[in-house]
């Protein structure tokens, strides 16, 4: 196919090629599969303590010092209004970038990596569990349907900025070298 002559796919907020090969981190929720732009993760973690922040809202967990960072830790389940659900071996933090913040997600488990044809994804159409405006598509694959997540939207801008530095979610706590200290 010419590139004159290949279809542009509106997909999430980037526009790719129809011909274009997308790599995708697929994870589970409530036995839903969503899938993350693999450029947007930074890395997958196990599930570790996570520091309770008082006032912060509902569905952050906490905070965890990753590499001598403090990076909030955001439970999707509770931000997708799912049914709670008890952490186990599988449960992993997804790391990701959200509006220049790093940002913790956590999920039920990580799947794996996927490379899917860009022309596989089809606007999101009304879902039931999850909010459409976390949705950037949905992708057919070999009979299973894979909900891809738009991270930039699973916040408000007000959330996201709130976020962006972990200090504004410790109004009584600081960060210092790493451990949180009362002040």
């Amino acid at each position: 196919m010419r590139t004159s002559e290949t279809e542009i796919v509106k997909h999430g907020p980037q526009t790719t090629r129809s011909d274009e090969l997308l790599q995708l981190v697929s994870f589970n929720l409530d036995n839903e599969e969503y899938g993350l732009e693999i450029l947007r993760v930074q890395e997958i973690i196990r599930m570790q303590g996570l520091t309770r922040v008082p006032n912060s809202p509902a569905f952050v967990d906490g905070v965890i010092n990753l590499r001598g960072k403090v990076i909030p830790v955001i439970a999707l389940r509770k931000r997708f209004g799912l049914a709670a659900h008890a952490n186990d071996k599988q449960t992993r933090i997804v790391v990701t970038e959200v509006s220049g913040a790093i940002i913790g997600f956590v999920v039920d488990s990580v799947s794996e990596v996927l490379r899917i044809p860009a022309n596989t994804i089809e606007p999101a159409p009304r879902l039931g569990n999850v909010n459409q405006e976390f949705v950037a598509g949905v992708a057919k694959l070999d009979g299973r349907l894979l909900i891809l997540l738009d991270v930039e939207r699973v916040m408000t801008e007000e959330e996201n900025s709130a976020l962006a530095s972990p200090q504004e979610l410790l109004p009584s706590a600081v960060a210092e070298e790493g451990v949180l200290v009362h002040a």
